[in-house]
């Protein structure tokens, strides 16, 4: 015992081995070679490579081999010929330790612990690479053990293939065609919108081929290299006018509500005109909406969505400062920035403007839903913001939409063939940042409000939006890597390495099953989906009461909160600006447009919610909120170990497993009526070995001590207290193996 006025002898002890050899998984002794697809060449690689775990400061991690081919980045350890333990959670083309090329964000090296992005020819190389994924994955290598020539390599390749611009022809793309030619197209229900009968079934579907006609003006592309092969214009809209000026100024049927109005969009003309075509323009866009505007066409209003909404170059400067939130390394950094968590998040801006989005679809569903009004978007392209709040109407206003068939079909409809860049918004050439914008991510968070808000309307999960969102850096499909359906078409011709002849035959991404087992499958479709009946004559009126009674609850009017800050009220200059702007030059006045907005909105809230009706996402407040498991999957400390809405979920598909079991047993008849789609029950019985991120979390760390704090958000001190104060954790290694 030392006494009260004694010092602490100082610590004496000195260590001569790097933080490394301390916690150290002994090099692989055999030789393990990365999985190629077809058309996947290798290209360099270096051994004895030192992959950090993303975990406090211990240096924890494992040697293995460093490749780079073609397609990846690979890191491969001797845990790598053991993937197949539980393939039916894995992702068959990219796995754990893989990183597409398209995924690569931006790369670090580390000199002397200063780190310094990577571009370019390099005169010194690392002792560490730090590579940041635009699905906010974060590697983390050490060099110092690898043999010089092979830094040199495998450095210089990577920043090579990953960075600098390229051709589109050189993506893997082609070269996994090319080498799998005989792939099978498989579609699964999804409607292409490449043929002219998929856009006469879907006027057929919607009512809207009263008014509407399907048009074959631009094949051979003839119109305009922008627009589809085929789509759709008011029957009263003449073949000249389409030609005139290249399909400019035409308004194009997006969508029919069942009252008869319809949401259109349009390309609009160039501001930077001489007078005399701006006159010319401006008499020729006079006479469409004439046109249009007399019956048996309804009223027509127009919205301007680059002066009612955030521009691009705004949606991916919030993008970029959001997600920087999540490229977290390691704990001391994400305890850091968690006591400032809602600053910074405010900040970004980018709930903002997701709520601004979803503001504006409830304006515009507001406009055809109950005034009965055609609303036509305004874009100079319309093919970025047009697509999101087009997709999002549909979404909120057309239940076959909320399935997993109408969800893909709408974004080949509005996003695929509907023209939005794809190669230029994702910068998958890596040609010029100044086009890059995160526009369908945009569209996919929004989706996932109103998934997270209303789970039972929707056919599929959260966990297929997050897949979504990460197939868009898998360049073994189509779907996401061209800009038009005409540069598609112009690069499908080409020669296979096995016939010699023939056009390529790319994938699609609406065949899940090359991604995923049917087991990993069960996770992207809603166990809760309230299927809408089949229309039953006798019993439609009961049936339709019955469903409401058992799968509605009663919501009260929202109110605005009184706090102001992050989650604040706009004020009523905003309100003006965003909700009240005049959206159509036949509107006399938009004075009134918030009260009505406003009304529209409380009294469809303060209603029992039809699931198959329309629907209203909830923006005040705190009702937006991050995207928890695309954005923190990757992050152990934000992680619940047997936890989480999994846990929920397994409970639930538990039960209505037995539900089931002893339904058969009281009718037999009836027993093969029984949905099959539960049989993912199995998959989540041991929940208890799962993380609340699963299925992208499995215990796949290997963490001595899984981050969970006892502590609860609402137990929290101040932020000086929070800080002085060790967190106290929860050992639960004993309970996981």
């Amino acid at each position: 015992m030392l006494g009260s006025g004694a010092k602490a002898a100082k610590p004496s002890f000195v260590s001569y081995i790097s933080p490394e050899e301390v916690h150290i998984k002994e090099p692989i002794e055999k030789e393990v070679n990365p999985r190629l697809l077809p058309g996947e060449l290798l290209l360099c690689e270096a051994s004895t490579v030192y992959k950090y775990t993303q975990e406090d400061c211990s240096n924890r991690g494992t040697y293995g081999k460093l490749v780079c081919t073609n397609f990846k980045i690979a890191f491969l350890d001797d845990d790598s010929a053991s993937d197949d333990n539980e393939p039916q959670f894995k992702n068959k083309i990219v796995g754990e330790n893989d990183i597409t090329l398209q995924c690569v964000d931006q790369i670090y090296g580390v000199y002397d612990e200063k780190k310094k992005l990577l571009t370019g020819q390099l005169r010194k190389y690392p002792e560490r690479l730090i590579i940041y994924c635009k699905d906010l994955r974060v590697f983390n290598f050490c060099l110092r053990y690898t043999k010089e020539e092979e830094v040199k390599r495998i450095v210089s390749g990577i920043v090579h293939h990953s960075q600098t611009p390229k051709l589109l022809k050189r993506l893997f793309l082609f070269s996994y065609a090319s080498a799998a030619p005989n792939n099978a197209d498989g579609r699964n229900q999804t409607v292409m919108f490449d043929t002219l009968e998929d856009w006469r079934d879907e006027l057929e579907r919607t009512k809207g081929n009263v008014k509407y006609k399907a048009v074959t003006t631009n094949e051979g592309y003839r119109v305009s290299e922008k627009l589809p092969l085929y789509f759709v214009v008011p029957i009263c809209v003449s073949e000249e006018s389409i030609l005139k000026y290249e399909g400019r100024g035409i308004p194009i049927w997006c969508w029919s509500c069942p009252n008869g109005a319809a949401l259109l969009k349009m390309s609009a003309f160039p501001k930077e005109q001489d007078d005399s075509t701006s006159q010319m323009q401006k008499a020729f866009l006079d006479g469409i909406y004439k046109t249009i505007s007399k019956p048996p066409y309804e009223l027509l209003k127009t919205d301007d969505l680059s002066s009612s909404l955030p521009s691009l170059q705004d949606i991916q400067t919030a993008y970029t400062r959001f997600k920087q939130l999540f490229l977290i390394d390691n704990s001391t950094d994400f305890w850091a920035t968690d006591v400032k968590w809602f600053s910074l998040l405010e900040s970004t801006n980018w709930l903002e403007i997701i709520r601004r989005v979803l503001k504006k679809a409830i304006e515009v569903a507001e406009c055809l839903e109950r005034q009965h009004t055609n609303v036509l978007l305004i874009e100079e392209s319309a093919t970025d913001l047009c697509c999101v709040i087009s997709s999002l109407v549909q979404v909120m206003m057309d239940s076959y939409s909320r399935t997993k068939s109408g969800f893909q079909s709408l974004i080949q409809k509005e996003w695929v063939i509907g023209g939005h860049g794809f190669l230029d918004r994702c910068n998958h050439l890596h040609k010029s940042d100044k086009e890059e914008a995160p526009v369908f991510l945009l569209l996919l968070n929004c989706v996932w409000q109103l998934v997270q808000q209303y789970p039972p309307a929707f056919e599929f999960t959260e966990t297929y939006l997050t897949v979504l969102s990460d197939s868009l850096y898998v360049p073994i499909f189509s779907t996401f890597f061209f800009n038009s359906q005409h540069q598609k078409d112009t690069n499908t011709s080409g020669e296979s390495l096995k016939t010699q002849s023939g056009p390529f035959r790319f994938l699609t991404v609406w065949d899940w099953s090359v991604q995923f087992d049917p087991k990993a499958q069960a996770f992207l479709n809603n166990p809760l989906y309230a299927e809408k009946p089949k229309p039953d004559k006798s019993q439609r009126k009961t049936a339709r009461f019955k469903h409401q009674r058992q799968l509605s609850l009663p919501l009260t009017q929202t109110k605005s909160s009184t706090k102001r800050g992050f989650f604040r009220e706009e004020t009523d200059h905003l309100i003006k600006n965003i909700l009240g702007k005049r959206i159509g030059k036949f509107i006399n006045s938009s004075d009134e447009l918030p009260n009505s907005f406003r009304e529209f909105y409380d009294g469809w809230h303060s209603k029992p919610v039809d699931y198959h009706g329309l629907l209203l996402p909830r923006i005040d407040g705190p009702e937006i909120k991050v995207w928890a498991q695309r954005y923190l999957r990757w992050i152990p400390e934000a992680q619940l170990h047997g936890g989480g809405t999994i846990a929920t979920a397994a409970k639930i598909l538990d039960l209505m497993e037995e539900v089931q079991s002893l339904q058969v047993k009281m009718d037999e008849e009836h027993s093969q009526a029984i949905s099959g789609d539960l049989h993912s029950a199995s998959v989540l019985s041991n929940s208890a070995r799962l993380s609340s991120l699963f299925p992208f979390a499995l215990l796949q760390r290997q963490s001595i001590k899984p981050a969970l704090p006892t502590s609860t958000w609402k137990d929290l001190e101040d932020e000086d207290d929070l800080v002085k104060r060790d967190d106290e954790f929860v050992d639960l290694s004993d309970d996981m193996s």
